[in-house]
């Protein structure tokens, strides 16, 4: 991306995240999402479960966690199709200083799992940090459940990892997306079920917000520190992507997702699922009425 392409996408894309440093709305007891922007993505991690309260607000002793990135793709970090690994490793570092048993991190990927896993950096960063990685690759992980507000989508394989384990951490990256028009927490959700080709088949945007009307993650942070802007979800060289510096943390995957599309450049409402998903109650889209915290590092 050229760099005045970029300098004007930051100023009129991220403005309605980043638009205002009056940092907390009037209730300072619930902070519905979290802005950070301008530091590397440990840095701004740390920022927002600081304002949040800590990890252990989400994460209490001796539970177990799956941690949910986007390792769908067999590109290195610098290409953004895939959650970047710093980020990825201190989240792990969060769970486990907050007293988690065991972390896990699983993707059902795109390309052939152990070179995603590898050339990603999520599979030793994770590692390193501590986490147990799991393949998504195996059906027999995978067990039916029913989705009682699904229309299209009315059942769906998902893995064991979330199923039984007590704490689930939604962690895309954002990009551009071809069929969806952008990835973020809800899209991600497609990588913890078998059979995503249904889901292409059947109307994309209506089985991506029945199935968010399944679970709701426990927390759902986004990494759009580097942003893919064109030619998603795979990308084809570092030319597709943007550096934002910016992290957006909520437990409310429509907010979260609202706030997502307004920092790439796209209208919220031009994102189907994020309306649909917003009237089966998945979460609220209207942003002014969110208690935001907006922090620049």
């Amino acid at each position: 991306m050229k760099r005045r392409d970029f300098i004007y996408t930051s100023i009129t894309a991220a403005g309605a995240v980043f638009a205002s440093n009056n940092l907390l709305a009037a209730d300072n007891s619930k902070i519905d999402l979290v802005a950070v922007k301008g530091a590397m993505p440990d840095v701004m991690l740390d920022k927002a479960m600081e304002t949040l309260g800590g990890m252990k607000n989400f994460v209490k002793k001796g539970q177990t966690v799956v941690i949910k990135p986007n390792i769908g793709w067999d590109v290195a970090p610098e290409r953004a199709g895939n959650t970047n690994p710093k980020l990825v490793s201190q989240i792990i570092r969060h769970c486990l200083a907050a007293g988690a048993k065991k972390v896990f991190i699983f993707d059902n990927t795109c390309d052939n799992w152990q070179k995603c896993y590898s050339t990603s950096g999520i599979e030793r960063a994770a590692k390193d940090a501590g986490a147990t990685v799991v393949s998504g690759a195996n059906e027999g992980m995978y067990h039916n459940v029913s989705i009682a507000k699904g229309k299209k989508l009315t059942t769906a394989k998902v893995h064991e990892l979330i199923l039984q384990s007590d704490v689930f951490i939604n962690v895309p990256v954002l990009k551009n997306h071809g069929s969806a028009r952008v990835t973020a927490t809800m899209k991600n959700l497609m990588g913890i079920v078998w059979d995503r080709r249904f889901w292409h088949k059947n109307d994309l945007h209506q089985c991506i917000a029945e199935f968010a009307s399944y679970r709701k993650p426990t927390l759902n942070i986004i990494d759009a520190y580097n942003v893919m802007v064109k030619n998603g979800p795979r990308g084809v060289s570092t030319d597709d992507v943007a550096e934002y510096k910016s992290l957006i943390v909520s437990t409310d995957m429509v907010a979260a997702d609202t706030a997502a599309s307004k920092l790439i450049g796209l209208n919220p409402d031009d994102v189907q699922y994020i309306g649909i998903a917003a009237s089966l109650n998945v979460g609220r889209k209207n942003l002014e009425q969110l208690n935001i915290k907006r922090i620049k590092m």
